[in-house]
């Protein structure tokens, strides 16, 4: 959808508004003369258009700057929830806890290259492989737990749950986006409020400069509104510092000098 590419949030917001404005300002003649009899009245109606675009474009932001935080709380969830079941491998058997944080470190890798990968093709390859390490991760840990149901295989279960759980908010978090129909009712109300504003707006030099004031203005709006909701394409994005000292933190004890 376009909502997916901020960049094209902004193309089209400000094609769509300037062209608004634009026909504002040159056409309705006859609505102009009669407005000119009644100014208060009219400036009364812009007035509260413009209030209420503005309170939208608040209310928007504000959901979209809610969604980007809940995307930075579960980065943070997922990288302690991999750190604490790394350390709690060490209860399983000797062979069973190599194997999970083996598996773990592996695992971090792939969280982290979500988090950072753009390219469609790619995040299909990330989603597929780790889809597999949550099967092989769950599987490794569920194992010793059948064969000797202690409090501490419990345990280890428990936090690879957390593991497993985290990647689904997250994935969930990042599905949560502003609604079409939130985005439709901006867009309607742009275009009135700049057809508006063209229509009080005099013909003379500045005219062409003038118009282009609000439209500009509300398509960059609208442009950081699509640029903090869109978690992958746009500039304004979650970075996992969480995951990457994790991830860092997993090979450094893996290492053979890690380990001494």
């Amino acid at each position: 959808m376009i909502r997916v590419y901020p960049i094209a949030v902004l193309a089209i917001s400000l094609t769509l508004l300037v062209l608004s404005a634009w026909v504002g300002a040159t056409r309705f003649t006859r609505l102009r003369a009669q407005i000119a009899s009644h100014k208060d009245e009219y400036g009364v109606i812009q007035g509260a258009t413009l209030t209420l675009l503005g309170l939208i474009i608040g209310f928007t932001f504000s959901m979209a700057l809610g969604r980007y935080d809940q995307r930075k709380n579960y980065e943070e969830e997922e990288a302690n929830a991999i750190g604490t079941e790394y350390v709690r491998a060490g209860l399983l058997p000797a062979a069973d806890g190599a194997r999970v944080r083996e598996l773990l470190v592996a695992y971090a890798d792939q969280r982290v290259l979500f988090y950072t990968t753009r390219d469609d093709a790619k995040l299909r390859e990330i989603a597929t492989a780790t889809s597999m390490l949550q099967t092989e991760l769950w599987a490794a840990v569920e194992g010793p737990a059948l064969a000797q149901p202690t409090p501490l295989s419990a345990l280890v279960a428990a936090g690879m749950n957390d593991v497993l759980n985290s990647q689904g908010y997250t994935q969930a978090a990042w599905l949560n986006r502003i609604p079409t129909a939130a985005w439709l009712l901006m867009f309607l109300i742009a275009i009135a409020t700049t057809a508006l504003v063209g229509i009080s707006v005099r013909r003379n030099d500045g005219f062409a400069r003038v118009i282009l004031i609000l439209p500009v203005v509300i398509s960059v709006a609208f442009f950081m509104i699509a640029d903090i909701d869109s978690p992958q394409r746009g500039v304004i994005r979650v970075v996992p510092q969480n995951l990457i000292a994790v991830a860092e933190s997993l090979r450094a004890s893996a290492s053979p000098r890690g380990r001494r």
